[in-house]
């Protein structure tokens, strides 16, 4: 069964159609985002690192869920079972990618290990494998918010580590180091906040999971709203968070800079900014690896 039609459950066609149309709605500006993300990387050639591949492996997965999730929305018979099916499987897959940007920021900073490209393959046996391993709430809601918390609780310490490393430099009054740390800093300040996209994609969803599960008889229609709503704008903040970072910024001004004429471009200094700022990397961890 669908995700929307999950959702229903027992309100009236009116109510259905509501959902119906919010899902397609905020689906269809995911996948416009997340699309955008994947353009860009298909397009520039300087964005295909490492630290931006697990990017365009989420947002991917990002652009397939929200692809199959504004479709349609079959009621019965096998294209529902198929319809739900793979709009699950790849929403699942976005959040494990999380996971795995999550895992590598940890393994370079904390860890100090620069082996994360030859872990590749596992990722992608960790992200695409899950489904096969466990009925929807135990293959979704416990990956997922296990997901958030490994999420908030490795940016913590990579965040605590940059912190602690800030104030050893200022009491060593290294300025060049102290630099270095606040860019570190900078980034990493945006990185602290995307485990928030989980949760404020997914957490109207699960409190109505558990409602149902209480209740299942009774249906609550706002919630059912705000539940496919949140849900179904999951890829569109992914694909702001973690693919429209400067690296993109940068590779898309340095292109319109191209086409600018010259009367266009003095009013606009932003494009030369962007060419002659140094790049800086939104993967802090992964300054070895993007240098290479």
């Amino acid at each position: 069964m669908s995700a929307t039609a999950q959702v229903a459950g027992n309100l009236t066609a009116h109510d259905r159609q509501v959902l119906t149309a919010v899902n397609a709605g905020a689906a269809s500006l995911s996948f416009v985002g997340s699309s955008f993300i994947v353009l860009c990387y298909v397009l520039f050639k300087e964005l295909r690192k490492f630290s931006f591949k697990l990017v365009f492996y989420l947002v991917l997965s990002d652009m397939m869920c929200s692809f199959f999730s504004m479709v349609g929305d079959p009621s019965k018979g096998f294209f529902c079972y198929a319809h739900g099916y793979t709009t699950h499987f790849f929403c699942v897959a976005s959040f494990l990618w999380t996971t795995t940007i999550a895992f590598t920021l940890h393994r370079t900073v904390v860890r100090h290990k620069t082996d994360v490209e030859d872990l590749e393959a596992m990722f992608h046996l960790y992200v695409w494998g899950m489904r096969h391993v466990v009925v929807h709430f135990i293959t979704f809601y416990i990956p997922l918010w296990a997901a958030i918390l490994y999420n908030g609780f490795t940016y913590f310490q990579v965040i605590r580590m940059l912190n602690n490393a800030t104030r050893m430099a200022v009491g060593m009054s290294d300025r060049a180091y102290q630099s270095d740390a606040r860019a570190d800093m900078k980034a990493l300040n945006r990185w602290g906040y995307y485990p928030l996209i989980l949760i404020g994609s997914w957490a109207f969803g699960t409190i109505n999971r558990i409602h149902d599960f209480i209740e299942p008889g009774h249906k609550i229609f706002w919630l059912s709203v705000l539940d496919v709503g949140t849900a179904s704008l999951m890829g569109l903040f992914n694909s702001i968070a973690y693919g429209l970072n400067s690296s993109v910024r940068r590779a898309i001004h340095e292109r319109l800079d191209l086409f600018w004429p010259d009367r266009l471009r003095r009013l606009l200094p932003y494009g030369s900014k962007f060419r002659n700022q140094q790049q800086e990397s939104e993967l802090v961890s992964l300054k070895i690896q993007d240098q290479q």
